[in-house]
């Protein structure tokens, strides 16, 4: 049994044995979890990715612990510094940006430490998607508008163009289609949209920083939303949500409130008063 496996003594959420990879969440210092706030202030080292991460997290919640920013460092530089320290009794925190599960990267580094014996866990955050639905004030998710989201990127550096498959997604129609690490992109992928026969009408929000001091949020289609963000400067930064459910339109009523649901709730009250949520 590895190290990590140990872990699982324990539900997530809870702090372990080891070194934390924690979510910072979008930006907001607000917005990182308690437990990871509670790690930061009891770290002596923190390993944060550069400036993806706010400064303010950083001064906020871990100004006395060492900071060393991965952001130049090689994954063999990165696991030395981490182990070297937890090896010398400190106190380490790796944080990454948003939610480490998404595009985080974590994984080898995780089994690179699990080869050295050092126990390791993880501490969700705040994905931008997420984040972005807020600062729309919609859901990602809306009752005979998208039944499904998919989180992706375009191709690249890391992904090959056989293996982009946003008009794919798009096309499904009621799925939200949150594209990461593609702002650069954006007037290719909208194209592509068009020339793959989608309707150029569909709403497409580009939120750039969500959660950020400098938020800011350009709604459009896929028509016009390349030149919006382009003439606002943004090239990175920034998810892009595409979907009805951006503008909430022609949504159905949740059944969570119908009549039926509240009959139900009611049947499952127990004689003792209770409700069986």
């Amino acid at each position: 049994m590895g190290p990590n496996q140990t872990n699982h003594e324990r539900s997530v959420g809870d702090r372990k044995n080891g070194i934390p990879f924690i979510g910072a969440g979008p930006g907001n210092p607000g917005l990182l979890t308690v437990t990871g706030r509670q790690l930061l202030e009891n770290a002596d080292l923190v390993v944060y990715a550069g400036s993806l991460v706010n400064s303010d997290i950083l001064s906020a919640y871990c100004s006395s612990a060492e900071q060393v920013s991965s952001a130049s460092k090689e994954l063999d530089e990165i696991i030395s510094v981490l182990a070297t320290a937890y090896n010398n009794g400190k106190s380490v925190v790796r944080l990454h940006s948003g939610d480490p599960a998404i595009y985080g990267a974590i994984v080898e580094q995780i089994d690179e430490l699990e080869k050295r014996d050092i126990p390791t866990y993880i501490v969700p955050g705040v994905t931008a998607a997420f984040a972005g639905s807020a600062a729309l004030q919609t859901q990602l998710t809306l009752p005979e508008v998208a039944n499904h989201v998919v989180i992706t990127r375009p191709h690249g550096e890391t992904l090959e163009e056989k293996q982009d498959r946003i008009s794919e997604f798009v096309g499904m129609n009621d799925t939200t289609t949150c594209v990461y690490l593609g702002t650069h992109a954006i007037e290719d992928i909208m194209d592509r949209l068009i020339a793959d026969g989608h309707d150029p009408q569909t709403p497409v929000a580009v939120i750039y920083r969500a959660s950020w001091p400098e938020e800011d949020v350009i709604t459009g289609t896929v028509t016009t939303i390349a030149e919006e963000v382009n003439a606002a400067g943004y090239n990175r930064s920034a998810v892009m949500l595409i979907g009805k459910a951006v503008t909430k339109a022609n949504y159905a009523r949740s059944s969570l409130y119908s009549d039926w649901q509240h009959k139900q709730n009611t049947d499952e009250v127990g004689s003792n008063g209770d409700r069986d949520e």
